[in-house]
């Protein structure tokens, strides 16, 4: 609640605090740098013609984009340094009051610029809602690399441990089949045709026939 209170009011701030400056920015653009820059002369102003540019476009622009709410930080610093500049050099030795041309108006203007230097313009602007935009892109980042990392695996359908990346590399244990026999050698548990034919002649009462030795 009290976030929305204090969005609310910096709202508020920001819009009022814009029109001003935008006004003020505003009149000095009409008038022409060459006229703003003389009365910057006369008022005994350093540089007036620098001081005059900087003046017309930082309050003229600044001033519209606090009330958009955009570069809420930057743009109070700018005003800022303006309203410290006219406090010293045109408005400081015055007095107060607006109607001696004392510092009463800038002084409030630079309190509020310091306000918005220091806490912000509040969401309710175009920079509230580019952060948001940012922070939403960013949670969602490292939502999405943390399911990647708890990815459950395919096969046991949990979480992929270290042990498991490395015996996944390993091949399933195969049973060996035997090796064939190589071409020309005669297994051992088959007879060949000479030991046939002597079972043969034993069977049918025949005397074996004798075998020639092999020629060495």
């Amino acid at each position: 609640m009290k976030r929305v209170l204090f969005d609310v009011a910096a709202l508020i701030a920001r819009i009022a605090t814009g029109v001003i400056f935008a006004a003020h920015g505003w009149q000095k653009w009409q008038g022409g740098l060459g006229a703003t820059t003389q009365g910057f002369r006369e008022m005994g102003i350093p540089m007036p013609g620098l001081a005059a540019g900087y003046s017309t476009v930082v309050e003229t622009v600044g001033g519209i984009l606090l009330i958009l709410g955009l570069l809420v930080r930057p743009v109070a610093l700018l005003l800022l340094l303006g309203m410290l500049g006219a406090i010293a050099f045109v408005h400081g030795g015055n007095g107060v009051l607006t109607a001696n041309n004392g510092w009463e108006l800038p002084g409030a203007l630079g309190a509020l610029c310091l306000l918005f230097l220091a806490l912000g313009g509040g969401r309710i602007g175009l920079d509230g809602i580019f952060n948001t935009m940012f922070r939403r892109r960013s949670e969602r980042r490292v939502a999405e690399e943390e399911l990647a990392v708890h990815a459950p695996n395919r096969t046991t359908g949990g979480p992929i441990t270290p042990a498991e990346s490395t015996t996944a590399a390993e091949p399933p244990n195969v049973p060996r089949q035997p090796a064939a026999p190589a071409s020309g050698t005669t297994p051992r548990n088959k007879l060949n045709d000479e030991d046939m034919r002597d079972i043969d002649a034993l069977v049918s009462d025949e005397p074996p026939q004798h075998r020639k030795p092999p020629n060495r």
